[in-house]
């Protein structure tokens, strides 16, 4: 496809949503630099071990939220390009230019982006986020079954964002590298939820 100027603002902007980070502002507000405490990563599973389940839940609901609103402003030019700005703002949550590209591993802004794209394919995706979840009582688990099974489920439900959300895939798989370690070593900690008080 050939971007025009518009088109091209549009994606950067999508980029610039991607870069706003909850996690980071609420930390702030708490005098916490998010990526220097727990595991470091901008997220609203560190959030939840960092800051508490408030702030957790509200750094999950402004991540769906982005995700969803910049590929519906990228609807606006045409299904490829609200495609590639789940791309642009899936990126700019993991490598956000305003904070030295360090952001969180992008599960919950590319469910907003999923959403957006087609609500079905984002919930079946959840669906099996949250087996993997409640099965092993690790986020990672959940996002990695979710990450791995998404081009066949993209494949079956929206076949025309297969490319574009392999690549995502591809990325939440990378990202989720330590956690890979970690859980073949049995040193994943369970989410903060799932703890006995």
């Amino acid at each position: 496809m050939q971007l025009d100027f518009y088109d091209v603002l549009v994606l950067l902007a999508a980029y610039l949503i991607g870069n706003i980070s909850p996690a980071i502002i609420l930390g702030k507000i708490r005098g916490i630099d998010i990526k220097k405490e727990g595991s470091g990563n901008a997220g609203t599973t560190n959030v939840l071990r960092v800051l508490g389940k408030k702030a957790a839940l509200i750094t999950l609901v402004v991540d769906i939220l982005k995700g969803f609103l910049a590929v519906r402003l990228g609807m606006l030019c045409g299904y490829e390009v609200g495609s590639l700005c789940a791309l642009a703002v899936f990126c700019g949550h993991i490598w956000p230019c305003l904070y030295r590209f360090k952001g969180g591993k992008g599960v919950a802004t590319a469910f907003g982006a999923l959403l957006s794209i087609n609500w079905i394919l984002g919930l079946t995706a959840l669906a099996i986020v949250a087996i993997g979840l409640f099965a092993s009582k690790r986020m990672s688990v959940g996002s990695l079954m979710g990450a791995g099974t998404f081009p066949l489920v993209c494949h079956i439900l929206e076949p025309d964002f297969m490319a574009i959300g392999t690549v995502m895939a591809l990325i939440i798989l990378f990202k989720h590298r330590t956690n890979i370690a970690r859980l073949l070593h049995g040193e994943e900690p369970p989410m903060g939820i799932f703890k006995k008080k």
